[in-house]
């Protein structure tokens, strides 16, 4: 492996881990806060899902030569971290958990469908291990869509338009370019962003229409860059501190 082709692999491998941990700790908020106590089990689950996805990319950073997993999601600044503006943003409205639900673990679907052929086989082993887990968090989005948009009441069509209409601009900042798109292509690493894009939208559309929301022309929508490099929204720096609060106490303390 070259140092750009290491350097491609480490990049992407922040990108997956920061968006698992931070996505993990958002769904984590609905414990105890769900509308049903079915949802409740069923956001907690997902949460621990995402947290270990992000555990094990971080051991595979770890690997290869970065801090350990703790040091790694705890440690580092804002600035550092290289997760989409999507999973970043608070849920107080579960309309908006739902529909960011579906949009973000169809993208992680697909993701980790192209990993398994990765020629890195750390990370297809991995993609190949967390397959099962992600095929039952897209049914479970695809469910609630489902029952919320064609089935559902005018109430619940609207919210869920609403939050679609919110949600498309951050979502389709999930596939902002790497630096290293090219290095990842012809290292056999990873097809990059833009192939990724292209599957998720053949697999959102017509779920979306299918049950009964509309879309706007996607290629009119601008997407939310910036977090794979560092930029972020206001809500990310304050989700970090709470997160990291208990650590932060004691650095050095063994569990």
């Amino acid at each position: 492996m070259t140092a750009d082709h290491r350097a491609a692999l480490e990049d992407l491998l922040f990108r997956m881990a920061d968006d698992a941990l931070i996505y993990g700790h958002r769904n984590s908020e609905w414990t105890g806060l769900a509308p049903i106590l079915e949802e409740d089990i069923a956001f907690s689950s997902i949460a621990q899902d995402k947290l270990g996805h992000a555990l094990a990319l971080y051991h595979l950073l770890t690997d290869l030569g970065n801090p350990d997993p703790d040091t790694l999601a705890f440690t580092r600044d804002e600035q550092q971290f290289r997760c989409c503006h999507l999973v970043e943003l608070p849920t107080q409205d579960y309309a908006v958990a739902l529909m960011r639900h579906a949009l973000f673990d169809y993208a992680e679907q697909n993701r980790y469908a192209l990993l398994e052929q990765s020629t890195y086989q750390p990370l297809a082993e991995l993609a190949r291990k967390v397959r099962g887990e992600i095929k039952y968090h897209v049914f479970h989005a695809s469910t609630w869509l489902r029952l919320l948009g064609n089935e559902g009441t005018d109430e619940s069509r609207m919210r869920m338009q609403a939050a679609l209409d919110m949600l498309l601009p951050y979502a389709l900042g999930i596939f902002e370019p790497s630096p290293y798109e090219q290095e990842l292509r012809s290292a056999g690493i990873f097809p990059g962003e833009e192939e990724l894009k292209q599957r998720w939208l053949e697999d959102v559309v017509p779920l979306l229409e299918s049950a009964g929301y509309r879309l706007p022309a996607i290629e009119t929508i601008e997407p939310a860059y910036g977090g794979r490099r560092g930029y972020h929204t206001e809500h990310l720096q304050p989700l970090i501190e709470e997160m990291t609060v208990v650590f932060r106490i004691d650095p050095d303390a063994e569990w």
